[in-house]
């Protein structure tokens, strides 16, 4: 699955949650959500480095991680951005041979 076609995915899944619990998403909302998610991630982390209380979950860890690049996807597309020529433009060009 291509990022887009996973980023299509994620929306249509979000346009279910929406419709479901009534829930008004916009910008503010995706990011806040994603800071929620990367929150969620952490302290997931944190319980599986035995830095927080708790047994630690791998399997939740990477429920979380998958959560907050669901709602990096729910931003991008409120924000216009399109992640696949911006991630092209900041990281992936460091993979072209030097000149």
């Amino acid at each position: 699955m291509t990022l887009s076609q996973l980023s299509a995915a994620v929306l249509e899944v979000s346009d279910i949650y929406a419709a479901r619990y009534g829930i008004n998403r916009d910008r503010d909302w995706a990011l806040l959500k994603m800071q929620e998610e990367l929150g969620e991630l952490t302290a997931e982390h944190l319980r599986l480095s035995a830095r927080a209380r708790g047994e630690g979950d791998p399997a939740a860890l990477a429920r979380e991680a998958a959560d907050v690049l669901g709602m990096l996807l729910i931003y991008c597309d409120h924000a216009g951005i399109d992640l696949e020529a911006a991630m092209a433009e900041k990281w992936l060009k460091w993979l072209e041979p030097a000149r």
